[in-house]
């Protein structure tokens, strides 16, 4: 259920008194999330609610600081999943074929395992694509997360010094 957000410029003075709902952008951003994984959930089966809900988990449990909050919604769209840490963590963002996890400072990121797997020629970010039956080695993926969070801190800490 969507809630239109009603600026008070939009509503007359005697319908001020009338109670509203809570626009949706107060929602809590974890509950946002879980609502963004359902729509995929009504087909018989869909994987990528549930690959979303997992890459959720791993990056929850790689740092418990992380702060989760959807973006860029609009009208045809539910909005972006975001996972933030002194900036952007990284997205996730389900498409037909696979469930993409954009990070974007990735380029700059030590990637040992060997993750990353679409957006290789970016000077700046790198993503992985998650197709229907990939599997992702945990354990790599939350040094990948707490890497990411690390550079963001650090050019946090570079912008703070300027």
């Amino acid at each position: 259920m969507r809630i239109p957000f009603v600026s008070l410029t939009d509503r007359n003075t005697t319908d001020l008194l009338t109670p509203r709902p809570e626009p949706v952008s107060l929602l809590l951003a974890s509950a946002r999330i879980e609502r963004l994984c359902k729509p995929f959930n009504r087909i018989p089966y869909d994987w990528r609610g549930d690959t979303l809900r997992r890459i959720r988990a791993l990056i929850q449990a790689a740092l418990p600081t992380v702060q989760e909050s959807v973006k860029w919604a609009k009208a045809g769209s539910p909005g972006v999943p975001v996972w933030e840490h002194a900036g952007i963590l990284c997205t996730g963002e389900p498409h037909a074929r696979a469930v993409k996890l954009t990070f974007p400072r990735g380029a700059s990121l030590p990637d040992p395992a060997g993750l990353f797997n679409a957006s290789l020629d970016g000077k700046v970010r790198r993503a992985i694509d998650l197709p229907e039956e990939a599997t992702l080695d945990g354990a790599a993926f939350g040094d990948l997360i707490r890497a990411a969070a690390a550079a963001n801190e650090r050019a946090q800490a570079a912008r703070k010094s300027r």
